[in-house]
């Protein structure tokens, strides 16, 4: 689906959950960051203190697969909220982000280094 799904669609649906609960008194920008780092941390300790060979299974067993897919979507979730709810338009700040990347990590540099950008 996600190759038929636009971003705007997501907003929308995610707008309309929240509307019909009367969640906008709950959505400042301070709660909404919180929610992405609650659900960022979430996902992270399914991975803690795990192998690498340990955290490939975790994505071949279907139960463990879907707890990750779930605190993926719960993430997503509270970015789209917050770019909803402030006009953000996601696909331009991306592609701006990306540019500046570009500039950071010059090719010739960064490939195959995981240095940031000021030590290459």
């Amino acid at each position: 689906m996600d190759s038929k799904t636009n971003i705007q669609e997501l907003k929308d649906k995610i707008k309309d959950f929240c509307d019909k609960r009367d969640w906008d008194q709950f959505h400042n920008p301070k709660d909404l960051a919180i929610g992405i780092i609650t659900e960022a941390s979430e996902l992270l300790e399914l991975f803690r203190f795990k192998s690498e060979q340990e955290m490939e299974a975790m994505f071949a067993n279907q139960e463990k697969r879907v707890k990750i897919s779930e605190e993926l979507a719960d993430i997503l979730y509270f970015i789209l909220r917050l770019a909803q709810k402030y006009n953000i338009d996601l696909t331009t700040e991306v592609h701006n982000k990306m540019a500046k990347n570009e500039k950071k990590y010059p090719i010739e540099k960064a490939k195959g280094s995981n240095k940031k950008y000021n030590e290459l």
